[in-house]
C-alpha cells in the first residue's frame, strides 16, 4: 500500500485515502472563504444536535456539556474576533469542519462525536434554511420601513398632481401621491411572495444524514423544536438535494429588484433636464470627473444595474440544479456565492434607496403644468358625453375628431369655444368647462383604486404596512 503524505490523515474523511489532497484541489474545493457566514447558524444548528444526541443517550451527559461548552466558546471567539477577520485554514475545506476542528482541539474525545448521526449534506441545509429564515425577516423589514416612507411622501402629495404615463406617453393626470402608492402596492406582493416562501423554507433537514437517514435513535423533531422549525422534511433524500428554498429566495428577489429597478428607472428620467420632475440631494448624487455641471443620478442607476446581478444569481442557480441526479452533488456548494450576493445587494439597497426618497424635492408646479398637456383631459371629455347617453365607441370617435380640430387649430380642449364642440355634437353644454381641468380630472376618478380615492387607497395600504410593521 502507497505511504500517506505527513498531512493526508488530517482531513476527517481521509480514512480510506492514499495520498494527501492535491493543494491545487484544496483550493479549487474549498468554501470556507465564502461559507464562514454561515457560522453562527451551524454553531446554533451543532448546539441542538448535541442536544439531542446527549438526550438521546446517543453521548454521555458529561460529552454532551463538554461539546456545548466548547460550541460557545468558539462561537465567542469567533464573535469577539469578527468572521471576516479570522484567517481561516482552507485546508479545513468548509465552516462545518473548522467548527469540528476548533471543537476536538478543546474536548479531542468529547469533540469527535458530535458529528455522530449527520453528515455535511443535512448541515449545510439546515444552515442555509436558518440563514435565509433571519434573512427573510430582514428584508422584509426593509421594505416595509421604506413603504413607510412612501406612504409618508404620499400623504403630503395628495393634491399633487402630474402626468400618468402609458407607452411613455403622457396619458392621464394622476397624482404624485397615486404613483408611489402604486410601487407600495407592488413591495406588498413581494413581501407575500417572501412570506410564503418561508413555509418551505421552515423545515428541518438535519437528520437526514448523507441522504438515508440514521440507524441511530435520534430525535429528529426535539431538533426541529430547538431550532424552531414548523415541519420536519419527510424525505432523506429530498432533504438533502432539495434546494428548491434558495432559489425561491432568488427569485423572489429578482422581482424585488425588478420593482426596485423601475422605480430607479423613473428617477433618472424624472431627474433629466427634459422632464425636471425631481432634483435629488447632493448627498446622493455624483458629479463628473471632467464635465463640471454635471450632478449624475448614480445611486438610481447602479439600483437598475446592479439587477442584472440578481437575475443573474437566479440563472445561475437554476443551471446548477437542473441536471443534478439525486441526491447530494457537490455542484450544490454554488448556490451559496449567489445567493449571498443577492442577500448582500438587496439589503444594501434598500436602506440606500429609502434614505434618497427622503431626499428628493418635487418640482410640483412643472408637474401640474405638464400633466395638462397633451390633451390628457380626452377621455374626460368622452366620459362626459357617455354621462349624456352617448354609446362609449361613438363618444370615443367624436373625442378623436375634437381633438384633431385641436391640433389643426393650435388649441387645447378648454379653448374651445361651446360652438366649437357642438360642431361635433349637442350634447355638449357650458357644463363641460367644469370637467376639462385636471383637478375634475383627478378627483372625479372615484372607482376603487382610482386617482379620486386616494386617501382610501393610503388608509388601506398604511393599514397593512402598520400591522405588519407593528404586528398588531
Amino acid at each position: 500500500m502507497a505511504e500517506m503524505k505527513k498531512d493526508g490523515g488530517k482531513k476527517p474523511w481521509a480514512g480510506r485515502f492514499t495520498q494527501a489532497t492535491a493543494k491545487s484541489v484544496e483550493k479549487f474545493t474549498e468554501s470556507i472563504s465564502f461559507d464562514k457566514r454561515l457560522s453562527s447558524f451551524d454553531i446554533a444548528g451543532s448546539i441542538a444536535h448535541a442536544k439531542m444526541l446527549s438526550e438521546q443517550g446517543i453521548i454521555t451527559k458529561d460529552e454532551g456539556a463538554e461539546i456545548l461548552n466548547g460550541l460557545e466558546k468558539i462561537r465567542n471567539e469567533i464573535l469577539e474576533k469578527r468572521v471576516g477577520n479570522i484567517e481561516f485554514d482552507k485546508s479545513v475545506e468548509d465552516i462545518h469542519m473548522y467548527v469540528e476542528s476548533e471543537l476536538i482541539k478543546l474536548y479531542p474525545v468529547s469533540g469527535k462525536k458530535l458529528h455522530t448521526a449527520r453528515s455535511r449534506n443535512d448541515q449545510v441545509a439546515l444552515d442555509t434554511r436558518l440563514l435565509l429564515k433571519f434573512i427573510t425577516t430582514v428584508v422584509t423589514t426593509q421594505i416595509t420601513f421604506f413603504q413607510r416612507t412612501l406612504i409618508e411622501i404620499a400623504q403630503i402629495n395628495i393634491n399633487t398632481i402630474m402626468p400618468g404615463y402609458t407607452h411613455m406617453q403622457r396619458a392621464q393626470p394622476v397624482t404624485l401621491a397615486h404613483h408611489l402608492l402604486a410601487y407600495v402596492a407592488m413591495f406588498e406582493r413581494d413581501k407575500e411572495r417572501y412570506a410564503d416562501a418561508i413555509k418551505r423554507t421552515d423545515t428541518l433537514a438535519l437528520g437526514a444524514c448523507a441522504l438515508a437517514g440514521t440507524t441511530l435513535n435520534i430525535n429528529r423533531a426535539a431538533v426541529a423544536e430547538e431550532l424552531g422549525f414548523e415541519r420536519i422534511a419527510d424525505n432523506s433524500i429530498d432533504a438533502v438535494s432539495d434546494r428548491d428554498f434558495v432559489i425561491e429566495f432568488i427569485s423572489n428577489s429578482s422581482m424585488l429588484m425588478m420593482h426596485l429597478s423601475r422605480m430607479a428607472e423613473e428617477l433618472v428620467l424624472w431627474s433629466t433636464k427634459e422632464f425636471s420632475f425631481i432634483e435629488i440631494s447632493d448627498a446622493y448624487t455624483t458629479g463628473s470627473s471632467i464635465m463640471p455641471q454635471k450632478k449624475n443620478p448614480d445611486v438610481a442607476e447602479l439600483i437598475r444595474g446592479k439587477t442584472g446581478r440578481v437575475y443573474g444569481a437566479l440563472v445561475a442557480i437554476l443551471t446548477t440544479m437542473k441536471a443534478l441526479p439525486l441526491a447530494y452533488n457537490r455542484d450544490m456548494q454554488e448556490d451559496k456565492e449567489p445567493l449571498f450576493d443577492v442577500i448582500d445587494t438587496i439589503t444594501n439597497i434598500l436602506p440606500v434607496i429609502n434614505e434618497m426618497f427622503k431626499n428628493i424635492k418635487f418640482n410640483k408646479e412643472l408637474m401640474r403644468k405638464t400633466a395638462a398637456e397633451g390633451f390628457s383631459l380626452a377621455t374626460d371629455l368622452a366620459e362626459y358625453l357617455v354621462t349624456k347617453g352617448m354609446p362609449f365607441r361613438e363618444a370615443h370617435e367624436v373625442t378623436g375628431n375634437v381633438v384633431r380640430h385641436c391640433i389643426d387649430n393650435s388649441k387645447d380642449l378648454h379653448e374651445l369655444t361651446l360652438e366649437e364642440f357642438k360642431r361635433f355634437s349637442e350634447l355638449i353644454g357650458k357644463d363641460i368647462y367644469s370637467r376639462l381641468t385636471v383637478e375634475a380630472s383627478v378627483k372625479g376618478r372615484k372607482s376603487y383604486g382610482g386617482t379620486g380615492e386616494v386617501k382610501e387607497q393610503i388608509k388601506r395600504l398604511q393599514k397593512k404596512v402598520d400591522k405588519e410593521w407593528t404586528g398588531k
